[in-house]
């Protein structure tokens, strides 16, 4: 990367590059071939920006990039976890679906979700929210500036944040579990590491976890 190059210039290119990307969803004459910012993965045969979410209906494609709908199902929480302490939650990520359960079990919801794009960058194992942040900010992992040298540095919270509205913070480094502005990543595999939900979404499990609520990635 050229050192002279100002970071105003990356930011304005990375942004420039998401507006193309909605631009391209709504013109539909190449949405097939829109590509991620972010991850650099195509988003084949995704529906448009800003659709309305439906926790109901995941679509399936045997492509990694489509969505899954088959194995979208509901698991009891018993076979995964000893107890309910703080509340727990589960992503199964053959679903490509999160499962959240109380602490009293009073509150069970279920939330398609995006995951990440390769085996080498995906995380399974007990971990547990150790911060929540509403209106996060985001910066790429130094992994991810390497392969992406022009992304800029940071970006603010606001429409253009990679992490949605509100993230969850996971004990594993740089793992979130967060919110995002463009729906079609949702039952993809379309993520860095990181599992992402709807807004809506995102802001009902924000509400219902705290500090210390397990989590286990299968």
């Amino acid at each position: 990367m050229n050192s002279t190059r100002h970071p105003a210039i990356h930011r304005r290119r990375f942004l420039a590059a998401s507006a193309a990307l909605g631009a391209t969803a709504v013109a539909g004459s190449a949405a097939a071939q829109a590509v991620d910012p972010y991850t650099g993965q195509p988003l084949q045969g995704a529906p448009a920006a800003g659709a309305a979410p439906d926790a109901g209906v995941v679509q399936y494609d045997t492509q990694d990039n489509r969505r899954n709908q088959s194995s979208f199902r509901m698991h009891d929480w018993r076979p995964y976890f000893d107890n309910l302490s703080n509340g727990a939650i589960l992503v199964d990520l053959t679903s490509r679906a999160l499962s959240f359960w109380s602490e009293d079990e009073s509150v069970f919801r279920l939330y398609p979700t995006s995951i990440p794009v390769s085996d080498d960058l995906t995380r399974r194992g007990r971990t547990e929210i150790i911060k929540k942040v509403e209106g996060p900010t985001w910066s790429p992992t130094p992994d991810m500036k390497k392969r992406n040298p022009e992304w800029p540095d940071f970006v603010p919270a606001g429409p253009d944040n990679p992490l949605g509205t509100h993230a969850l913070w996971l004990s594993w480094q740089y793992y979130r579990i967060h919110g995002t502005h463009d729906t079609r990543k949702i039952g993809r595999k379309s993520s860095n590491g990181c599992i992402g939900l709807y807004n809506e979404h995102i802001q009902q499990l924000f509400a219902l976890t705290k500090i210390g609520t397990q989590v286990l990635v299968i």
